[in-house]
C-alpha cells in the first residue's frame, strides 16, 4: 500500500477508516502524521476539528497546512501520512483565486509527491458530484474542479476505495472493461456540431 484514496459522501466512513488505518500502523510501531487542510472559519468548524483531534492519539504528529500540500508531504520524514482532506484543500485554493488550471497543476504535483513516497499515504476526499446540481456558478465550478482533482488522485492511487455507509467498493480503471479494441491508425468520423 503506497497511496490509498478514500472517496465518498458525507458521513460515509472515510475519516473513520483513515483513522483506523492510522491506529493499525501506530500499533505496529509505525509513526503516523496527520496532515489537516481545514481552515477554522467558524464555531462549527472549530468543533469538527476538535472532534477529529480527539480521535487521534497524542503521539501522532499533526501538520496543519491549508495550501502547500507538496510541502506538507515533504515534512513527513517517515511512516504513514494521512491527508484530510482534498475537499477542503481544493476549496482553499479556489478562495485564493487560483485558476482551474493552476489548481489541477498543484493537484497533479501533490498526487505525484504522495505516490512517490516509499511509505504509505492515505488521502481522504469527498464525492460531491452525485447530489443536487449546484445553483450558483461558484458551486458548479467547485463541483467540477474537485471532480478533476479526484480523478487525478484516483489515477495514481492503489487502491482507490469508494466509501458508502461505512463499506468500501474498490475503484478500477474503466478501460479494463472495454472489449472493443480502439484502432489508433483509423480516423474517427467528425462529430456533429452542438452549436
Amino acid at each position: 500500500m503506497s497511496l490509498t484514496l478514500l472517496i465518498g459522501g458525507a458521513r460515509s466512513g472515510k475519516s473513520s477508516l483513515a483513522v483506523d488505518i492510522g491506529h493499525r500502523h501506530h500499533a505496529a510501531g509505525v509513526p503516523v502524521t496527520y496532515i489537516a487542510t481545514a481552515p477554522v472559519l467558524d464555531g462549527d468548524m472549530a468543533d469538527r476539528v476538535e472532534r477529529h483531534r480527539g480521535e487521534r492519539p497524542a503521539e501522532w504528529s499533526t501538520i496543519e497546512e491549508e495550501v502547500d500540500l507538496v510541502g506538507a508531504l515533504a515534512q513527513v520524514e517517515s511512516g504513514l501520512a494521512i491527508v484530510d482532506c482534498l475537499t477542503l484543500w481544493t476549496s482553499n485554493l479556489m478562495w485564493r483565486d487560483l485558476t482551474d488550471d493552476e489548481i489541477r497543476s498543484r493537484s497533479s504535483a501533490a498526487a505525484a509527491a504522495a505516490s512517490a513516497r516509499v511509505e504509505p499515504t492515505v488521502v481522504i476526499t469527498n464525492e460531491v458530484g452525485l447530489g443536487i446540481h449546484p445553483e450558483t456558478d461558484l458551486g458548479r465550478r467547485y463541483r467540477d474542479v474537485l471532480g478533476w482533482v479526484n480523478q487525478g488522485w484516483a489515477d495514481v492511487a492503489d487502491p482507490a476505495l469508494l466509501l458508502v455507509a461505512g463499506q468500501a467498493l474498490p475503484l478500477t480503471d474503466p478501460r479494463q472493461f472495454l472489449s472493443v479494441p480502439i484502432a489508433t491508425d483509423t480516423a474517427l468520423p467528425d462529430r456533429p456540431s452542438t452549436d
